[in-house]
């Protein structure tokens, strides 16, 4: 077993921490839920960090993964709470006015309605820019399913952007 070195850990939190909070939020639409997931993700980080391979990207593939996982069973927990209750997706307020914020909103609100493996490679190729092959290492899947849904989860973040009346905020090209 690796020795652990905190001090690498805390270097690579501090450089990487609000990139992941910043997917876990795409991937969640709640702030708060972002911030519990990427602390679920850092500390199982820091429970593997002695046997991580720490060059050519292990480390971020890894905390993605950790955070795609920490999403997962975030929503299960949320899931088994809520069972009864409706889950339509909620309208939500813009707060400051401006078009950037009314458009993060609607993309958000839009990514709520894909299935979480689909949200997770939107997430993740486009958001996170990430190849395919290390969004497979990411997710523990196959490159062909990486590609597949991600073909279907741009196809349904499309259609759920169309429906939103705002088709104009999904700007990237390609499906896949």
């Amino acid at each position: 077993m690796g020795r652990r070195d905190d001090s690498q850990y805390a270097e690579f939190v501090a450089a990487y921490q609000h990139r992941l909070r910043g997917s876990a939020y795409l991937m969640t639409g709640d702030w708060a839920t972002a911030a519990d997931v990427t602390q679920e993700a850092l500390i199982r980080l820091y429970v593997a960090w002695p046997r991580l391979e720490k060059k050519d990207g292990g480390l971020a593939s890894y905390a993605h993964r950790a955070l795609h996982s920490a999403v997962v069973d975030q929503h299960r927990k949320h899931s088994r709470r809520e069972k009864n209750e409706d889950r339509a997706p909620r309208a939500t307020s813009v707060g400051d006015g401006t078009e950037e914020h009314a458009e993060r909103e609607v993309l958000v609100q839009a990514l709520k309605a894909l299935p979480e493996r689909q949200r997770a490679c939107v997430v993740l190729r486009y958001f996170e820019d990430l190849s395919v092959a290390d969004t497979a290492a990411a997710l523990k899947c196959s490159i062909g399913t990486i590609k597949s849904q991600t073909s279907h989860g741009l196809r349904a973040l499309k259609a759920e952007l169309t429906r939103l009346g705002r088709a104009d905020v999904l700007e990237f090209g390609g499906e896949g």
